[in-house]
């Protein structure tokens, strides 16, 4: 059956007419703060007493827009006669959000949890240039990274707690094995020394001692 002339009006109108009739929930931003996802790709903060130096972070950025200087400091023995150890320590770490494509390559990658997206979004400069924000600032936006969902209490256990449950059963369980074992060699070492009697009440075989 060919459709009846006008009926596309029609419906576009309806639709028109539907929308018309609901209430509008317009957000007057800036005065009112729109709720973000608690994983919004918002800027990237940096926690800093989790950064080892180890570069990843920058070498698997697709844009290279992560900047990182740092310097080597010897630390002393912790035990005399021990050996001077080096460690990296971080002079510089920037980003430069006029390259970043949010891809989250750097926070998948950190293996100390170093980097965490935060929702905070309100950092557009009006030169380009100032879009390179150092640790300071970074350091700033992790104090607004939302905690963590809590666990879904019908979830799977971690891997990380169950292979650390299963090694200290295995642990116990050996600890328990040897227990065993020593108390029954001690058994049979007291039983081994212990005298024997006769049925007749005298000393047998295996007593001590002898009669003259």
């Amino acid at each position: 059956m060919p459709p009846i002339p006008g009926s596309g009006l029609a419906k576009g109108l309806a639709v028109t007419l539907r929308t018309m009739t609901r209430k509008s929930h317009t957000a007057q931003y800036p005065d009112a703060q729109p709720e973000l996802p608690p994983r919004t790709r918002g800027v990237i903060g940096l926690f800093e007493e989790n950064c080892t130096v180890c570069m990843l972070c920058a070498r698997e950025c697709p844009d290279w827009c992560i900047y990182i200087d740092s310097h080597k400091e010897t630390v002393p023995a912790a035990t005399p006669g021990g050996r001077e150890r080096s460690r990296n320590v971080l002079d510089r770490f920037a980003i430069d959000f006029a390259l970043c494509m949010y891809c989250g390559i750097c926070i998948e990658v950190c293996p100390f949890d170093a980097l965490f997206w935060s929702p905070e979004f309100e950092y557009a400069e009006t030169d380009i240039h100032e879009l390179t924000h150092e640790r300071d600032k970074l350091r700033e936006w992790m104090w607004t990274v939302p905690e963590p969902p809590a666990l879904d209490p019908g979830a799977e256990e971690p891997k990380e707690l169950a292979a650390a449950r299963k090694a200290a059963d295995k642990l116990a369980a050996a600890q328990a094995a040897e227990a065993a074992q020593a108390a029954q060699a001690a058994e049979t070492t007291g039983a081994a020394g212990a005298p024997t009697q006769a049925a007749d009440g005298q000393p047998g075989p295996g007593a001590q001692g002898g009669t003259e």
